[in-house]
């Protein structure tokens, strides 16, 4: 799919450019296009080297939490909840640990770690499942669980802000008030995945473990949401990056801290994980550079205008405020791919800047949702499932309520 749409933005573009510059005279757009085609190629490559020297001190602090055994007491601590969704799996089972561990990881950013605990959990999941090309219902609850999970930290979206606002040369530009809402929409995501499985599966949500976990959430989102809410909007986005800062700050010392009590060479783990980060910003350059090429040349030619007006129009129609609508692509693309998301997030901060609130809605809609036909297919593919059943159906709905929740959150935290 992505193939097609990449190819899609070339090929229309250069028809509808051509279209222009035969018809309508405007032959400087083709030398416009192929400048902007250039720069967007060095706009990639600057993004993700800038990407490289955050990359590496998260991932290198996250490597602290994992050796000194943080991340596995998280784990412990949320176990009840996991065995409520989860029927059908042993009480002993090791698929459990891994289940918790790749989504504990994912909470805290650990992409290049959660992938494979993933996998390592869905081949454990595959074991038990009596239907070997059959999803099963455990299988399906942790896809959906994966696609719609908590983001407690999207430290890729703050650590290409952070880029963005030093090209755009902001001062005291804080990349972490975006924190605070990303995590609410996460969270109606992820309630949202469970709740819709739960339907499907008939599985019983009103236990207290669920509850607990639930409750807690609201009233700690509550609390927020009425501490904030008598605050003019600029003190609220500065009061959310200072709350969001201190949290991750917060955990950066938790981390070294358990790490020196547990006796650990903290200094030798963190240069582990840096090398991890490094490999990570590098890995990112072709992904991001194919991307911003290809929405460039769709770009400059002006059919992203078309679309982006088209629905701005309709919007309008209907009696809604547009201020959300340039960024409703990077929402369309998220399902299908992480890296034309990531792209379109990038091409809305660099037209509107970082600090707008288009910049804003954008990095909370990237940071809020998974690339479900990604997951799908890397997951299930693993095993070989060929009957996927629900899996995709309530992992799209939960991604159009969490893009949903992303939009209304925006506006009453930023607008």
């Amino acid at each position: 799919m992505l193939n097609y749409i990449w190819v899609a933005f070339f090929l229309i573009g250069f028809i509808v450019a051509l279209c222009k510059a035969i018809i309508l005279g405007q032959g400087d757009l083709l030398s416009t296009m192929m400048t902007n085609m250039f720069d967007s190629a060095k706009t990639g490559f600057e993004i993700s080297i800038g990407l490289t020297g955050i990359m590496s001190l998260w991932l290198g602090i996250m490597k602290i939490g994992e050796k000194a055994g943080v991340i596995n007491l998280f784990a412990k601590g949320v176990a009840p909840f996991f065995k409520t969704l989860f029927r059908g799996i042993p009480k002993e089972s090791p698929a459990y640990g891994s289940i918790m561990m790749n989504l504990s990881a994912n909470m805290l950013g650990l992409d290049n770690s959660a992938t494979p605990l993933g996998l390592k959990a869905m081949n454990e999941l595959q074991e038990l499942n009596p239907q070997k090309d059959t999803a099963s219902d455990s299988q399906i609850m942790f896809l959906v669980l994966n696609t719609a999970g908590i983001t407690l930290i999207p430290t890729s979206v703050i650590a290409m802000r952070q880029t963005i606002a030093l090209e755009q040369h902001l001062v005291g530009f804080n990349a972490a008030d975006i924190f605070l809402p990303t995590l609410i929409a996460t969270f109606i995501a992820f309630l949202s995945g469970i709740i819709i499985v739960s339907i499907y599966q008939r599985i019983n949500l009103f236990k207290l473990p669920v509850l607990l976990f639930i409750g807690g959430f609201c009233a700690f989102i509550a609390i927020l949401y009425y501490s904030l809410s008598s605050l003019p909007p600029d003190k609220v986005a500065h009061t959310i990056g200072t709350i969001g800062s201190g949290i991750i700050l917060t955990i950066v010392v938790l981390f070294i801290t358990a790490g020196a009590i547990r006796k650990q060479n903290v200094y030798e783990n963190f240069i582990e994980g840096a090398k991890e980060g490094f490999n990570v910003a590098i890995r990112i350059i072709p992904y991001l550079i194919a991307m911003l090429v290809g929405i460039s040349v769709f770009r400059t030619s002006g059919c992203m205008d078309y679309i982006v007006n088209g629905i701005g129009h309709v919007v309008a129609m209907c009696g809604l405020p547009t201020d959300f609508v340039p960024t409703l692509p990077i929402a369309l693309m998220k399902p299908l791919s992480g890296s034309g998301a990531r792209g379109l997030m990038v091409d809305v901060m660099k037209q509107y800047g970082v600090a707008s609130f288009q910049g804003k809605l954008a990095a909370i809609i990237q940071g809020s949702t998974e690339t479900t036909f990604y997951v799908l297919a890397v997951y299930f593919g693993s095993v070989q499932i060929k009957n996927t059943r629900h899996a995709l159906v309530c992992g799209l709905i939960a991604d159009m309520i969490g893009i949903t929740a992303a939009i209304f959150i925006g506006y009453i935290f930023f607008h």
